[in-house]
């Protein structure tokens, strides 16, 4: 693989920080450094601002290395479904492993509880997982999503891709409160009527 190299050499010639390269072109330090280590590859928006920017053509900059990108791009996006799909499965396994062991399978509610959390957990890492790999994509959006699976280049200018980057940590914070009151109101009730 060039294209890491590529871009490296052409940001050092130019005495850009990583921080500074991606000001410019719009991605996190952190993408800039996944591109210089080969981990992930730019899309096809970034590798155009790369190119104007580093005042060299798409084909010097990627040289070959287009087979490459479709490739992880493909095995990336792959891996988030298997992960998103298989997480949500073991998380919902858990969730009915504690309910089923207390209420119908007569564990008992400490063993079925511990049981219960730790399969939950399991799902909840692999979704984790997903969601630290769409970080290193900058992938917010849905719309993104499916235009970085299909190796297009991904908008993050539409109006829905700014308001989603707005105030993300206060809307996760905002999201597991709300989780976890819905989740105490549903073990409230779980156990009022099974207990």
């Amino acid at each position: 693989m060039e294209l890491g190299s590529q871009i490296k050499r052409h940001r050092t010639e130019r005495g850009l920080s990583q921080d500074d390269l991606a000001a410019k072109i719009y991605v996190s330090r952190q993408t800039v450094s996944s591109w210089e280590n080969d981990k992930t590859y730019p899309d096809v928006e970034s590798l155009l601002l790369l190119s104007v920017l580093f005042d060299v053509t798409v084909d010097e900059l990627i040289k070959g290395d287009v087979e490459a990108m479709k490739e992880a791009i493909s095995n990336d996006y792959k891996k988030m479904s298997v992960l998103a799909t298989g997480g949500l499965v073991i998380a919902i396994v858990g969730a009915v492993a504690a309910v089923g062991g207390i209420g119908w399978w007569d564990w008992g509610i400490v063993p079925s509880v511990i049981i219960g959390l730790l399969v939950w957990g399991i799902g909840m890492a692999m979704l984790v997982r997903v969601e630290h790999m769409k970080k290193e994509h900058d992938l917010v959006t849905y719309r993104e999503l499916v235009a970085y699976s299909k190796g297009e280049p991904i908008d993050r200018d539409n109006p829905k891709s700014q308001r989603a980057r707005r105030h993300r940590i206060l809307k996760g914070v905002a999201l597991t409160l709300v989780a976890a009151a819905v989740g105490a109101v549903i073990g409230y009730f779980g156990y009022m009527f099974l207990g």
